[in-house]
């Protein structure tokens, strides 16, 4: 029995437990689980073990009337990494919303409460390097997934396990409506690990674990506002956050995307632009308002969510 406590941390907990604790209790179904037994079939060619869910979990469950579609990613199998049989289970959980969504609307037209939505618990550096071309396939099959569902499904990145959320899932993370993060979560593109390697330590000491946190972790993204809303670190308060989320309207949901338009990307232009002579995240961070930037990162989630002041966002 996978344990759903809504006190356990979510940074901790597997991805089974993250998948079974977001949705109303005992209302999770598995889809291609375990039972299933579909593997990888490119990782025995390369001597390497198989998962008999390839990393990632995908069902379906309920918050109140609405169907809720999941994805959870495991950072234990192969660093949460993409490869076919993960990419094709993450992309059916997107066809398969969209078709719940056809058939809801034509029963219930008008009831926003009852149309579904995509909740994707992401940890995971990007694309499986064993299986590159495929995952990288995976990725782009699910972008593509993400515009159909626009104007109809929500999306909803999670952010707050392990190993964060980086490479090509990081797209996708940021593609969705809305992103929610725990100051534990990291997210970006490249790994610091990655950075270091190819730049030098000069320029990213990957060992710099508080740099790592002021460049890529929950709070900065909260602060620029690349993460909508900062939770404390729960598998209850991620979910009780992606409830509130639910009940907003559709367009407001999605004026919490941080892509996907011309305006977007001259705010962002706008924003690097007047800060060239910015070396750290919290110099960002005084220019904002925050007159003791140094301090935030040692704050508590509450004593941080009192005091700190964001990045203005002109479409709110």
């Amino acid at each position: 029995m996978i344990s759903s406590r809504q006190d356990c941390s979510f940074y901790e907990a597997s991805a089974r437990e993250r998948a079974v604790g977001l949705v109303d209790r005992g209302s999770f179904t598995e889809l291609v689980g375990p039972d299933s037994g579909i593997t990888s079939p490119h990782l025995p060619v390369l001597g390497a073990a198989v998962a008999f869910d390839d990393g990632v979990v995908t069902g379906v469950g309920r918050i109140g009337q609405r169907p809720v579609f999941i994805v959870s990613q495991e950072g234990r199998f192969v660093g949460g990494s993409v490869g076919e049989v993960g990419g094709a289970k993450m992309v059916g959980i997107f066809r398969l919303a969209l078709e719940s969504y056809e058939k809801i609307i034509s029963k219930h037209p008008g009831d926003d409460g009852r149309t579904p939505a995509v909740v994707i618990s992401f940890e995971t550096g990007g694309v499986r390097l064993q299986e590159a071309n495929a995952g990288l396939l995976a990725h782009a099959e699910i972008m593509e997934q993400l515009q159909l569902c626009r104007g109809k499904v929500p999306v909803i990145s999670l952010v707050g396990s392990r190993l964060g959320c980086f490479g090509g899932m990081g797209f996708v993370c940021v593609a969705a409506d809305v992103v929610v993060m725990s100051e534990q979560g990291r997210l970006g593109l490249t790994g610091p690990e990655v950075i270091e390697e190819v730049m030098g330590r000069n320029e990213f000491d990957s060992s710099d674990r508080a740099l790592i946190y002021r460049t890529t972790g929950g709070k900065h993204k909260y602060i620029l506002g690349d993460a909508a809303y900062l939770v404390d670190d729960a598998i209850g308060a991620f979910r009780q956050q992606v409830v509130e989320i639910l009940n907003m309207p559709y367009a407001e949901i999605a004026a919490h995307r941080v892509i996907g338009s011309p305006e977007l990307v001259r705010e962002q232009m706008a924003l690097i632009s007047s800060a060239p002579e910015t070396t750290d995240a919290a110099d960002l961070w005084r220019r904002f308002g925050n007159r003791f930037p140094e301090t935030l990162p040692n704050l508590s989630y509450q004593d941080f969510m009192d005091r700190v002041i964001r990045r203005t966002d002109s479409r709110r």
